[in-house]
């Protein structure tokens, strides 16, 4: 019945039908393409725009596996009928030998114009491809859909015969697709050269990775004022210091009692005439206490909610560990902020060998921010507690360490605290 069939059909029919088939299964492959390559991102930032194709897109996006599997079986259904059709027609007119001819013309026809073409066009142009075919997917969707359900269904309970699961991708994946995309982002560049935006939006995702406690001025570099002293002694403190918000104590360091700004200080006393009649406590706001382990982008939130730029933080004991302002937190993300006193309170002097001399104090996430290092940023907060944990003793004035490919030497020390060091990073060491 085939071979009647075949002999039967019309060259003048099947031809322009071949080409149709292939027309279409062209369609399809673009369609598919298009779909699963498409940005949503970009589409929900035009649909807000008013774009209405945009909002075609979305509507795609939301059921995506549906499209795909109803482009894909139109695209197989073309395929299939188009070499059917060459098939009938080179039997007619060539025997059994047009087997082989219509596999070779329809295979060479397909691989070129319904699969590789339109599916490098769509790859190459993937967010406007999605615009432009939007509403005749739509119209496929609606007319293949129940059958694609079906086909995805038994597929589906095939897979599911043989063990294999649908995966549900959870929170920490799609972090690590957003992580992957931004570092996808003039991944061309080192660090240093990077876009400025590829290192903020890394910065922004790692807030939710660090705590309170990797970003604030440790006790030992926090200016505190004794606010049994007298008013004008305060006055004198706060003009020395390079701060506008000090931490206020009475007793001991830990027993913070306020913290007081030097504009509402100043305020007070130009407004009685000197600083006699000035109480501190009429001047100082309450401390706002907060725990080191304070996640920061939580930290970030909280900071805005209550309009503060200033916090005390403190140990599980409630014992001092630091500041934290809104300003360290920024910096995580823009990089730091300096201004002339940054400068003076930065403690590092970068040598024209190439080594930098160092506070003990200095944080050793500041250090690997500023020169692009690596150092260990989980056993220390600051560059002296590293050398403390990687030497297990008190070093002496004079000793040098190699740790990590750097070479470290003790330049100073205060009782059993390191007070200046010399660095010598890697690219100093190969160069001498």
């Amino acid at each position: 019945m085939d071979a009647e069939l075949n002999l039967h059909l019309p060259i003048e029919v099947a031809v322009p039908a071949v080409i149709v088939c292939l027309a279409l299964g062209a369609y399809m492959s673009a369609a598919e393409t298009a779909i699963t390559g498409a940005s949503a991102p970009r589409m929900h930032r035009l649909e807000q725009q008013g774009n209405k194709r945009a909002a075609l897109v979305n509507k795609l996006l939301d059921r995506k596996d549906e499209a795909v599997s109803a482009v894909l079986l139109g695209n197989s259904v073309m395929n299939i009928l188009s070499a059917s059709l060459t098939t009938a027609v080179l039997t007619s007119l060539f025997g059994a030998a047009g087997v082989v001819y219509a596999t070779i013309i329809v295979g060479a026809l397909v691989v070129v114009f319904a699969e590789v073409m339109p599916k490098t066009w769509a790859l190459l142009r993937s967010d406007r491809v999605a615009l432009i075919l939007a509403p005749s997917i739509l119209v496929t969707l609606m007319l293949l859909g129940p059958l694609a359900r079906a086909v995805a269904w038994v597929s589906r309970s095939f897979l599911y015969l043989i063990g294999v699961r649908a995966p549900m991708m959870n929170g920490s994946e799609h972090a690590e697709l957003l992580r992957g995309a931004i570092e996808m982002h003039g991944d061309d560049k080192t660090d240093e050269d990077a876009p400025a935006e590829k290192l903020m939006l890394r910065n922004v995702l790692d807030l939710g990775d660090r705590t309170v406690g990797d970003v604030m001025t440790h006790r030992a570099n926090v200016v505190l004022i004794d606010a049994d002293k007298p008013t004008d002694s305060i006055v004198t403190d706060m003009l020395a210091a390079p701060y506008t918000r000090i931490p206020l104590y009475r007793g001991q360091p830990d027993n913070v009692v306020g913290v007081v700004h030097a504009k509402d200080l100043f305020r007070a006393v130009k407004a009685a005439g000197g600083p006699e009649t000035v109480k501190i406590g009429d001047v100082m706001t309450p401390p706002w206490f907060i725990p080191e382990s304070s996640i920061l982008f939580d930290q970030l939130e909280a900071f805005r909610a209550r309009h503060e730029h200033f916090a005390i933080v403190v140990d599980e004991y409630g014992a001092l560990r630091g500041i934290v302002t809104l300003e360290d937190i920024i910096e995580e993300i823009v990089g730091n902020i300096e201004d002339e006193h940054d400068a003076i309170q930065h403690g590092v002097i970068l040598r024209e060998d190439g080594s930098l001399i160092c506070q003990g104090t200095v944080p050793v996430r500041d250090l690997n921010r500023a020169y692009g290092w690596t150092l260990p940023e989980d056993v220390a907060t600051t560059i002296a507690g590293v050398i403390l944990h990687e030497a297990r003793r008190i070093p002496e004035v004079g000793q040098v360490y190699a740790f990590y490919g750097f070479r470290f030497e003790i330049l100073k020390r205060e009782g059993t605290r390191i007070a200046e060091l010399r660095i010598v990073p890697p690219v100093a060491i190969q160069a001498a």
